[in-house]
């Protein structure tokens, strides 16, 4: 009962100082390689393990209510750290001192890799880099299936539906575009409404959505691409929905940005060629920080810097919103039967969404040495279940010598 006490008089009483959260967590941002997994294992060894400001449930909770919430999970979890030893003010210190370091060194690599004509090197680093994305997709969605499959449970139609919305998100990655958000909705919304319980409906909705103020964000979110596109189409408007999709519409973790991004960023607004996004997902992988970084390559590419800003701040204002508004609800929403449904449609959606979305990025691969690359990149992660990290690393390295052998094209 000891440390839970020790836990509650810090959070409550606010005894963690603002100067530790700031440099604790930007240590964090800066040695946080490898993705959510990575970031999810620092925080816990920070925030519980060394210094026990929270107890290991209280840690746990945090991680089922975010992972419940759209957009970057770890990020949220950063957030809501902090949110719980300082306040909102706490909050706003950790997630700033998470996502810089990895914005500033994103930023020096955009520039580096996105210049009008990089070195042979540079660009035979960057195209060999991308070779390896699809692999990663596919390795992503593979990571992720299990814990989806579960929470699906036993029942042989609840598995059915799983296996429909896998698929539905899959061909929605390659067919629908910018309506890809639509449909990782419309799996959730169908999911809640078969799972309701038969009697007293009026009542079941009434409880879920206090009020009548929660049923209709999916649907009004459905039609939201409709409204962004009569808005603000080719400049910073168009680059600002991007980015906010991202951030407040991706289920599924960081990886599911790519399929996102994917059309807006080649097809739709022509920001960058698609071996160009292939690198800007290789480097948000490679960087330390939130996945999502990525967003700000895309931003540097639609308008340089102030792109690059401009997509990382509206990317990730929603997980402050999303923790500042909710944190104190956090344990009734992880608890909630409507949210639980909503994610068991959505999720295994997502999940289809990043594995469909390696077919278009290996389909965008014009040089022959990549196609090895990128089997080589999958036997590293898919049958030895290595890291993501050396697997872009060393197809880099790949590029690099490819390029001084005068091999590119």
């Amino acid at each position: 009962m000891q440390p839970r006490e020790q836990t509650r008089a810090v959070t409550t009483t606010q005894r963690v100082p603002l100067s530790v959260i700031a440099r604790q967590w930007t240590r964090i941002g800066i040695t946080g390689f490898g993705g959510p997994p990575a970031h999810i294992a620092l925080l816990r060894r920070l925030c519980v393990q060394r210094n026990a400001w929270l107890t290991e449930a209280e840690f746990e909770d945090g991680i089922a209510a975010t992972s419940l919430l759209p957009g970057p999970a770890s990020t949220q979890m950063a957030i809501f750290c902090g949110w719980r030893l300082a306040g909102p003010l706490g909050a706003i210190v950790a997630g700033v001192g998470f996502i810089v370091p990895g914005l500033i060194i994103i930023l020096g690599l955009s520039v580096l890799f996105l210049q009008h004509a990089p070195p042979a090197w540079v660009t035979g680093a960057a195209d060999g880099a991308g070779a390896s994305v699809p692999a990663i997709a596919v390795a992503a969605a593979a990571g992720l299936m299990p814990a989806s499959w579960r929470r699906a449970g036993r029942a042989i139609p609840a598995r059915g539906r799983w296996i429909c919305y896998l698929l539905a998100g899959a061909v929605a990655a390659n067919v629908a575009g910018e309506y890809l958000v639509a449909v990782l909705l419309g799996c959730g919304l169908l999911e809640w409404w078969i799972s309701r319980p038969p009697r007293d409906q009026r009542r079941t909705v009434a409880l879920a959505h206090p009020g009548g103020g929660e049923r209709p964000r999916g649907p009004a979110a459905m039609l939201m691409p409709l409204a962004a596109k009569a808005i603000g189409v080719g400049g910073l408007g168009s680059l600002a929905w991007v980015a906010f999709k991202v951030g407040a519409l991706s289920f599924g973790g960081g990886f599911v940005i790519i399929p996102l991004m994917q059309h807006d960023a080649v097809h739709t607004y022509h920001w960058m060629t698609t071996a160009q996004f292939l690198s800007a997902v290789a480097l948000g992988q490679v960087t330390p920080g939130p996945v999502v970084l990525t967003v700000g390559v895309v931003g540097y590419a639609a308008a340089g810097v102030a792109g690059c800003l401009l997509a990382v701040l509206v990317a990730f204002t929603p997980s402050f919103v999303f923790v500042l508004a909710g944190g104190r609800h956090f344990d009734a929403f992880r608890r909630s039967r409507a949210a639980q449904a909503f994610l068991s449609g959505a999720g295994p959606a997502a999940i289809g969404a990043i594995a469909g979305a390696a077919v278009t990025l290996g389909l965008g691969l014009t040089q022959f040495w990549q196609v090895v690359v990128l089997i080589l990149a999958a036997g590293w992660l898919l049958v030895l279940r290595r890291g993501v990290v050396p697997a872009i690393l060393g197809a880099a390295a790949i590029g690099v010598v490819v390029a001084l052998a005068g091999g590119l094209r």
